[in-house]
Protein backbone atom coordinates (compact mmCIF):
# COMPACT_ATOMS: atom_id res chain seq x y z
CA UNK A 1 0.00 0.00 0.00
CA UNK A 2 1.45 3.80 -0.91
CA UNK A 3 2.10 6.09 1.70
CA UNK A 4 -0.05 8.94 2.33
CA UNK A 5 1.88 12.31 2.89
CA UNK A 6 -1.29 14.24 3.78
CA UNK A 7 -0.98 17.23 2.26
CA UNK A 8 -4.16 17.76 0.79
CA UNK A 9 -5.16 17.68 4.27
CA UNK A 10 -2.67 20.17 5.10
CA UNK A 11 -3.32 22.28 2.67
CA UNK A 12 -7.07 22.29 3.38
CA UNK A 13 -6.17 22.87 7.11
CA UNK A 14 -4.26 25.96 6.68
CA UNK A 15 -6.79 27.16 3.72
CA UNK A 16 -9.48 27.37 6.56
CA UNK A 17 -7.01 29.67 8.96
CA UNK A 18 -5.91 32.07 6.02
CA UNK A 19 -9.55 32.14 4.84
CA UNK A 20 -10.38 32.87 9.07
CA UNK A 21 -7.38 35.95 8.93
CA UNK A 22 -8.38 37.70 5.84
CA UNK A 23 -8.85 41.34 6.69
CA UNK A 24 -5.80 41.00 9.24
CA UNK A 25 -2.62 42.96 9.08
CA UNK A 26 0.48 42.91 7.82
CA UNK A 27 1.95 38.77 8.48
CA UNK A 28 -1.41 37.34 10.24
CA UNK A 29 -3.38 37.44 6.80
CA UNK A 30 -0.40 35.89 4.91
CA UNK A 31 1.82 33.68 6.97
CA UNK A 32 0.09 30.25 8.64
CA UNK A 33 2.46 30.06 11.82
CA UNK A 34 1.38 33.77 12.66
CA UNK A 35 -2.15 33.64 11.25
CA UNK A 36 -3.46 30.40 13.14
CA UNK A 37 -2.22 32.57 16.48
CA UNK A 38 -4.34 35.63 15.61
CA UNK A 39 -7.53 33.80 14.43
CA UNK A 40 -7.58 31.86 17.62
CA UNK A 41 -7.07 34.72 19.71
CA UNK A 42 -10.05 36.24 17.53
CA UNK A 43 -12.23 33.22 18.46
CA UNK A 44 -11.65 33.95 21.70
CA UNK A 45 -12.72 37.35 22.08
CA UNK A 46 -15.60 36.42 20.01
CA UNK A 47 -16.72 34.32 22.56
CA UNK A 48 -16.24 36.16 25.56
CA UNK A 49 -17.62 39.34 23.65
CA UNK A 50 -20.95 36.90 22.72
CA UNK A 51 -21.54 37.44 26.67
CA UNK A 52 -20.44 40.80 27.04
CA UNK A 53 -22.66 41.74 24.55
CA UNK A 54 -26.18 41.17 26.54
CA UNK A 55 -24.41 42.89 29.63
CA UNK A 56 -24.17 45.60 27.13
CA UNK A 57 -27.22 45.88 26.24
CA UNK A 58 -29.14 45.52 29.35
CA UNK A 59 -26.93 48.48 30.63
CA UNK A 60 -27.93 50.92 27.73
CA UNK A 61 -31.58 49.93 28.44
CA UNK A 62 -31.55 50.65 31.88
CA UNK A 63 -29.65 53.98 30.92
CA UNK A 64 -32.29 54.91 28.22
CA UNK A 65 -35.38 53.93 31.06
CA UNK A 66 -33.66 55.87 33.62
CA UNK A 67 -33.40 59.02 31.31
CA UNK A 68 -37.21 58.86 30.37
CA UNK A 69 -38.31 58.24 33.83
CA UNK A 70 -36.43 61.21 35.04
CA UNK A 71 -38.76 63.79 32.77
CA UNK A 72 -41.54 62.41 34.20
CA UNK A 73 -40.20 62.70 37.69
CA UNK A 74 -39.01 58.99 38.79
CA UNK A 75 -36.22 57.60 38.84
CA UNK A 76 -35.03 53.87 37.27
CA UNK A 77 -35.50 51.76 40.35
CA UNK A 78 -38.72 53.49 41.62
CA UNK A 79 -40.68 53.58 37.87
CA UNK A 80 -39.46 49.91 37.78
CA UNK A 81 -40.48 48.86 41.64
CA UNK A 82 -44.22 50.70 40.54
CA UNK A 83 -44.36 48.94 37.29
CA UNK A 84 -44.29 45.89 39.29
CA UNK A 85 -46.93 46.90 42.01
CA UNK A 86 -49.23 47.68 38.72
CA UNK A 87 -48.47 44.25 37.34
CA UNK A 88 -47.16 45.48 34.36
CA UNK A 89 -44.14 43.22 33.04
CA UNK A 90 -42.51 44.50 30.04
CA UNK A 91 -38.60 43.93 29.95
CA UNK A 92 -35.83 46.36 29.69
CA UNK A 93 -35.66 46.21 26.13
CA UNK A 94 -38.85 47.13 25.05
CA UNK A 95 -39.59 50.02 27.64
CA UNK A 96 -36.37 51.53 26.39
CA UNK A 97 -37.85 51.56 22.91
CA UNK A 98 -41.22 52.86 24.22
CA UNK A 99 -38.79 55.62 26.43
CA UNK A 100 -37.32 56.50 22.48
CA UNK A 101 -39.84 56.25 20.02
CA UNK A 102 -43.35 56.07 21.76
CA UNK A 103 -43.00 59.35 25.30
CA UNK A 104 -46.53 59.01 25.11
CA UNK A 105 -46.89 55.11 25.51
CA UNK A 106 -43.70 55.43 28.32
CA UNK A 107 -45.58 58.46 29.61
CA UNK A 108 -48.58 56.32 30.38
CA UNK A 109 -46.83 53.70 31.59
CA UNK A 110 -45.05 56.28 33.99
CA UNK A 111 -48.25 57.62 35.57
CA UNK A 112 -49.21 53.98 36.02
CA UNK A 113 -46.41 53.09 38.26
CA UNK A 114 -46.87 56.71 40.03
CA UNK A 115 -50.27 55.62 41.01
CA UNK A 116 -49.07 52.43 42.17
CA UNK A 117 -46.21 53.80 44.41
CA UNK A 118 -48.96 56.29 45.38
CA UNK A 119 -51.39 53.29 46.61
CA UNK A 120 -48.59 50.98 48.44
Amino acid sequence: MARVKGGASSHARHKKVLDMASGYRGRSKSSFRVAIERVEKGLQYAYRDRRAKKRNFRSLWIQRINAGARQHGLTYSRFMNGLGKAGIELDRKVLSELAISEPEAFKALADEATTALAKS
